[in-house]
């Protein structure tokens, strides 16, 4: 199944789209990587049958078309991601709709929507800095990092994302999570303030 969905998705053809996010859907990795890359390849494309069959009750098909969505980055998908970031009962969907958040081409959206959209993406990352989960705190501290780097209100919108990277380098209860808000401090060129 694994090579067959790699030879589908090297295709790049909008007909396997349905194809690629039903496999999504089976117990199967190899085959939910392949799918994924091939809908990542056919970017923006995918996007509106990727948004309309995310499947509500396979957690596991869920967290792959989010991880799709996210890769591709595309802003139609901020919707679903921050609900998802917000309070999906699965982690690995959690996790997936956390990082998505930090990699949305902002230049895809009209620049009067982007300081509002970033402010609710900002928000929502507040929150994931505090989930339950590590591995969703590590992707909020990576989607932190994104977000920094393409903020269209900079000067309102990075003091707090800095201060909840800061936060998390000092208290976070997990080395990872810590060493990822480290990482993002330092590539954000502030870390000699969060050392302090």
């Amino acid at each position: 199944m694994v090579v067959a969905v790699h030879h589908l998705a090297a295709a790049q053809d909008v007909a396997a789209i349905p194809t690629l996010i039903t496999v999504l859907g089976y117990n199967n990795p190899g085959a939910a990587v392949a799918a994924v890359d091939g809908l990542v390849a056919l970017g923006q494309d995918a996007v509106p049958a990727l948004l309309e069959q995310i499947d509500g009750y396979n957690y596991g098909a869920r967290a792959w078309a989010i991880r799709a969505v996210a890769l591709i980055g595309d802003p139609r998908a901020l919707p679903v991601l921050l609900e998802t970031a917000k309070g999906d009962f699965a982690l690995s969907v959690r996790r997936a709709a956390a990082r998505g958040l930090g990699t949305i081409d902002w230049a895809k959206l009209p620049s009067d929507q982007a300081p509002s959209s970033q402010q609710e993406v900002l928000n929502v990352l507040i929150g994931a800095a505090q989930d339950p989960e590590w591995v969703v705190r590590y992707a909020a501290m990576a989607a932190l990092e994104g977000l920094a780097k393409a903020l269209a209100a900079p000067e309102t919108q990075k003091p707090p994302i800095l201060a909840c990277l800061q936060q998390v380098f000092h208290h976070d209860e997990t080395p990872a999570v810590q060493a990822r808000a480290c990482r993002a401090l330092e590539t954000l060129g502030e870390l000699a303030d969060a050392t302090n």
